[in-house]
């Protein structure tokens, strides 16, 4: 156990002893001695533990020792080795989609904690080794490729001790590469702070198992690139646009007839894709007449089967940033219940209750409706406007929706419960919209007041 309460005594003459001049401290309760054959060297080590009382660090209650020299007499913990356990201590309680962001800042990071790149494998397989293999805690990959292996005996060697992290360089060095791409370019912000943000997780959970004194991360002055969160409303598509491009995927063969209603759901309901693909018959309450409601309760992103705990490439999971059991109920227009009901009518339902499935009848995949809206805007936009980002993904129709909503005078509270997402981030995305609305607002009241006077 570590503690400040240190207490050193006078040095103590006594002739009798081989070794006469010794050297009394007390840590916590527990008292510790050290016999030397001359007083100088009884001095030298009474001045060595000052010092380290001065500079504040802790003393072990077991050996005496304080802090620095107590990381100096055991093995010392590699870089690689703390980020391994930090991924596995992780894996547990981690959706796939984390695990594997995970494996991927801590690869990028890894690469660069190395004492030399002599001998260094291509970066290439280097970043394929760690993210894949030495951060996987999965269980289930079996013996890896030989350049793989090659790869990490050769970061076992190389990566650097922990004491080393208490650097400020080793620390700027583990940023830069962070913020960058393999081909050597800047990656993007949101990479950069989300990689960042597991640097310091692991920092943090270095400084808890005692591998570092304190996090060196915020000693070092280096800010991440900002991140332009607002949408740009240039190629949000407008009401008439969305309209065109879901109609359009009707006119795509099978395929788009068949998503046509889940483009549906994008827009109308604000759906993000993994919920849609989610969505079940029993979900839906879809009246002949009027607006019905859809009842989401999960998702089911595709992430791979190497990071999914039943090894399906599809991870069942809850709402985004809800518990498992969560669900949030979203009204429908008339326009939506229409093509969800036409859709039952057609294509009826996956075994599992699925409404959306692929082609060949298991689970939609994501790269599969990418390629039929391609097709669509080709179809439904000029040609100039294909050409530029307008309607780019199937994701902008979820944007659409939530501006539609917000332009037409809901409430933002409202607006986020239905999007699944707080005030705040809303706020954060659409503010250009939200600022519309607040020009408005101050119209009415300017109007109230002059009404007034």
């Amino acid at each position: 156990m570590l503690t400040f309460d240190f207490k050193i005594y006078a040095i103590r003459e006594r002739p009798a002893y081989p070794k006469p001049y010794q050297l009394r401290w007390r840590v916590g309760p527990k008292p510790h001695a050290q016999s030397f054959i001359t007083k100088t060297l009884a001095d030298g080590r009474r001045a060595q533990l000052m010092a380290a009382a001065q500079r504040g660090e802790q003393f072990d209650v077991e050996t005496g020792l304080p802090q620095s020299e107590l990381r100096a007499r055991k093995p010392q913990t590699t870089w690689l080795q703390h980020a391994t356990d930090y991924a596995e201590m992780k894996w547990k309680r981690s959706s796939a989609k984390n695990r594997a962001t995970r494996a991927d800042a801590l690869a990028a990071i890894t690469a660069a904690l190395v004492s030399n790149h002599k001998g260094a494998p291509k970066p290439a397989v280097l970043r394929r080794a760690l993210s894949g293999r030495a951060f996987n805690a999965s269980g289930r990959l079996g013996d890896p490729p030989e350049h793989i292996a090659e790869a990490l005996e050769w970061i076992a060697k190389k990566s650097l001790p922990m004491a080393k992290l208490e650097e400020s360089e080793t620390v700027r060095a583990a940023l830069e590469a962070l913020s960058t791409r393999l081909d050597g370019k800047t990656a993007a912000a949101n990479t950069i702070t989300n990689r960042r943000m597991v640097f310091n997780n692991a920092l943090r959970y270095a400084v808890e198992r005692r591998l570092l004194p304190t996090n060196p991360l915020q000693f070092v002055d280096w800010t991440p690139p900002g991140t332009d969160d607002e949408i740009d409303w240039r190629y949000v598509p407008n009401p008439q646009q969305a309209k065109a491009l879901i109609s359009a995927t009707g006119q795509l063969g099978p395929r788009g007839e068949h998503l046509k209603a889940f483009f549906g759901c994008g827009y109308y309901a604000a759906t993000r894709p993994a919920e849609a693909m989610n969505l079940r018959k029993a979900d839906c309450t879809l009246p002949e007449t009027g607006w019905g409601v859809l009842l989401l309760s999960g998702s089911s992103p595709r992430v791979g089967s190497a990071w999914t705990d039943d090894g399906a490439s599809h991870e069942e999971r809850g709402l985004k940033r809800r518990a498992r059991s969560a669900t949030r109920d979203v009204p429908i227009p008339p326009e939506l219940v229409r093509l969800l009901r036409d859709h039952l009518a057609r294509y009826g339902t996956a075994p599992d209750g699925r409404l959306f499935r692929a082609a060949r009848g298991g689970r939609l995949l994501s790269k599969e409706y990418p390629e039929v809206w391609k097709k669509a805007r080709t179809a439904a936009l000029a040609p100039e406007q294909v050409a530029t980002p307008l309607a780019e993904v199937p994701y902008a129709l979820r944007h659409a929706g939530v501006s539609l909503w917000l332009a037409s005078g809901v409430d933002p509270t409202e607006v986020a419960r239905r999007a699944g997402h707080s005030v705040a981030v809303l706020y954060r995305f659409y503010a250009k919209v939200l600022d519309g609305k607040r020009d408005q607002a101050n119209e009415r009241i300017d109007r109230a007041l002059r009404e007034a006077e």
